[in-house]
């Protein structure tokens, strides 16, 4: 073949070989999905409080680098902002909840992709409140009646309804504002207490036989306002009512999503342990289709 004939073949040749590696290259470009901007909110069971490790760069709110934030992110490959603190209430999200606490929305903005929270349960007490004074009532009866039911009767419930509700409301409109192009998860809370008393667990969680139904009802109760809330904001609902059954406080260890109240295996009583936070990641990525 003549030489320049041959230049024109090797010339078309390279041209072709060069446009289909050019092909290939954006082919592959919008194949791969762009990581999401995640950022984490909200209080303990958001945190992970007392689940080993502790991330050292904020021990004010003991935050853990297994929490369920982390579980997704690591599961999805998103970009985390983690800045959920343990013992956060709703004020929290838009005010500095210690020293050198930024407010949680201030990590918001217009490029985030994805917000998941846990919020709700410290606003006026609500867990600690009823933990403590059914857990005391429970020892100084025995296990027996449902003394904490007597003493408080509706006043949880009053308080979730009347101040969390609303609280939350405006919280989630908060995260809205801050973060309008966001996908927006709100969390429920696994049960603490079985269905109906199981007198092998009082060592655990010293609750009277009528104040299991009575706690759960009021955990039950949260978790509703939690999801009105979204509802009514254009957030997803994230339910662990179904999942988290049989998963209780009064479980084996291994098995149970939350640490009781005595004799746990956690840092923090009363709260999920390295397994409810990797449920919990499962659950909402199955909810929001990341999985």
């Amino acid at each position: 073949m003549p030489k320049h004939a041959l230049r024109r073949v090797m010339t078309a040749t390279a041209a072709a070989v060069g446009t289909l590696a050019l092909g290939l290259t954006d082919a592959t470009a919008h194949a791969t999905p762009a990581a999401l901007d995640y950022v984490a909110l909200g209080d303990s069971y958001s945190a992970g409080s007392g689940v080993l490790p502790v991330d050292p760069t904020n021990l004010l709110c003991l935050r853990s680098t297994a929490n369920y934030p982390h579980v997704v992110a690591a599961a999805t490959g998103a970009r985390l902002k983690d800045v959920t603190c343990g013992a956060a209430r709703t004020a929290d999200f838009t005010e500095a909840q210690y020293p050198g606490v930024a407010p949680q929305v201030d990590a918001l903005d217009a490029g985030t992709d994805l917000v998941t929270l846990t919020i709700g349960g410290n606003d006026n007490g609500t867990f600690i409140n009823a933990i403590t004074a059914c857990g005391s009532a429970g020892v100084l009866s025995g296990g027996k009646g449902s003394p904490c039911k007597d003493r408080h009767g509706t006043s949880f419930d009053d308080e979730i309804e009347n101040n969390t509700y609303p609280a939350l409301k405006a919280a989630l409109l908060d995260v809205r504002a801050k973060a309008p192009n966001a996908r927006v998860a709100a969390l429920g809370y696994p049960w603490i207490t079985p269905a109906a008393a199981d007198p092998s667990c009082f060592v655990k969680l010293p609750l009277a036989s009528g104040d299991v139904p009575y706690l759960r009802a009021i955990q039950a109760h949260l978790n509703d306002a939690v999801r009105r809330a979204a509802e009514e904001t254009g957030t997803t609902y994230v339910d662990f009512s179904q999942v988290s059954e049989g998963h209780d406080a009064c479980e084996a260890p291994g098995t149970r999503w939350i640490e009781p109240l005595l004799f746990g295996r956690s840092l923090v009583p009363v709260h999920p342990n390295a397994l409810g936070e990797r449920r919990m990641a499962e659950h909402t990525m199955d909810v929001l289709g990341l999985s």
